[in-house]
């Protein structure tokens, strides 16, 4: 197939920036042809935000570092046996890759060759709008009709689906998350095809690669139609089997959107999960989430569902309880499982109390001592007294009030 070059982008002012200008310079010293590749090609067409810069090159990954270290840019072997090396300019980071050939896939590890060929390289990637390589000049290279694609929102694998997919398991993911991103329906009915029948295969997979994404998919604008359909084509079966109902997520969705929130991919994963904490902390590990991660999942599942006709003393014991993370994603989950609308003012009321601090106790176990109470396990059971007396109170009493409490306790009041 002969790549079309009768299409030009006016170079956007990533391009043309001084630190991109300078590694392109770098990288082009010995006369080696240098294009852009991947995320940043197809969101320039797009007119999309740029994130990152890929470069490609057929020189060696040695040749590379040597390159850019004789041009004064610093030099990171990040992947350098898959020909990666990323050059850091100014605290901005390149990742360039050495042209590729696969040689012997196993699913979920590749065998790489270096190659000069440019097709070759572009033949081994996964979707069509994927596989383009624009050059410094604005001309792009576009073998598999990736442009034309891009333009329609069809989501298509680079030539067999079925072996795509056999090559990296985890492309089967990368077509729902791109479906989900960049698609719209109706999906490819030959890609679908062969994601339904290699669905089982996700189980070899390491949970990181199956962490990233989950989330990257969870992050589109609204990824609830697009795990529905994995749903319906028994692929969330084997990732998140967990998962009863979209329903959720969908609703969480439109919650976000009414609020003006970023979208939440971690609490949208939260939003899937039927069951508790043990489920929780089952799919966290399965995902590799980080403890944080892990653990802010758990907390919001594990607690009771929150309701808008709590009153403000319950709001703030709730508050207290939880902390205010977990509160405001408590509420955002009980909100998504109620079905009322989007814009509910009541449930809209209740989220104003996560802006607010969470009460804090005025008095440590140091401040018992201090009154004279000694030290053992009474100072515990103290404080645990005045602290279940300051709550009901509504968290009025000050420190002072408290420590007359304590006091009155003690049997320490003349």
């Amino acid at each position: 197939m002969t790549p079309s070059t009768d299409r030009r982008l006016t170079p956007q002012p990533w391009m043309t920036h001084s630190r991109t200008q300078a590694v392109i310079a770098a990288l082009s010293a010995d006369e080696a042809e240098v294009r852009f590749v991947g995320g940043c090609v197809r969101d320039a067409i797009l007119g999309r935000t740029i994130k990152d810069i890929d470069l490609a090159t057929p020189d060696s990954p040695e040749t590379v570092i040597a390159l850019l270290k004789g041009a004064g840019i610093r030099a990171i072997p990040t992947g350098i046996d898959h020909g990666t090396v990323t050059a850091v300019m100014e605290g901005q980071p390149f990742e360039v890759t050495t042209l590729r050939r696969d040689v012997e896939t196993d699913g979920r590890h590749a065998k790489v060759e270096f190659t000069d060929n440019w097709q070759e390289d572009a033949a081994r990637r996964d979707l069509t709008f994927n596989a383009m390589s624009l050059s410094p000049d604005g001309t792009l290279h576009d073998y598999f009709g990736g442009y034309d694609d891009l333009q329609a929102s069809r989501v298509r694998f680079v030539g067999d689906p079925a072996m795509r997919i056999k090559e990296d398991v985890l492309r089967l993911l990368r077509f729902f998350r791109f479906f989900a991103h960049y698609g719209k329906p109706p999906p490819d009915a030959e890609a679908l095809a062969a994601c339904r029948f290699s669905a089982p295969q996700l189980s070899t997979l390491s949970g990181e690669r199956l962490q990233a994404e989950t989330l990257k998919l969870l992050a589109a604008s609204n990824p609830a139609p697009v795990v529905a359909l994995m749903q319906d084509q028994h692929v969330l079966t084997h990732l998140l089997p967990e998962t009863q109902s979209v329903a959720k997520l969908a609703a969480l969705v439109m919650i976000e959107r009414s609020l003006g929130r970023e979208s939440d991919p971690l609490l949208r994963l939260a939003a899937l999960l039927d069951g508790g904490a043990e489920i929780a902390r089952a799919v966290a590990w399965r995902l590799r989430l980080s403890n944080a991660d892990r653990d802010r999942m758990v907390a919001a599942l594990e607690a009771a569902p929150l309701s808008p006709a709590l009153d403000g003393k319950a709001c703030r014991l709730a508050l207290y309880r939880l902390g205010w993370e977990t509160f405001r994603d408590c509420v955002l989950l009980s909100w998504a499982a109620s079905g009322d609308m989007p814009d509910a003012p009541q449930w809209r009321a209740l989220l104003a109390f996560s802006e607010n601090p969470p009460p804090a106790f005025p008095l440590q176990g140091r401040d018992l001592l201090a009154l004279g109470i000694p030290a053992g396990r009474r100072v515990g059971e103290l404080l645990k007294e005045i602290e279940a007396w300051w709550i009901e109170g509504d968290f009025r009493a000050d420190r002072k009030a408290c420590l007359e409490e304590a006091r009155k306790r003690a049997g320490l009041l003349t």
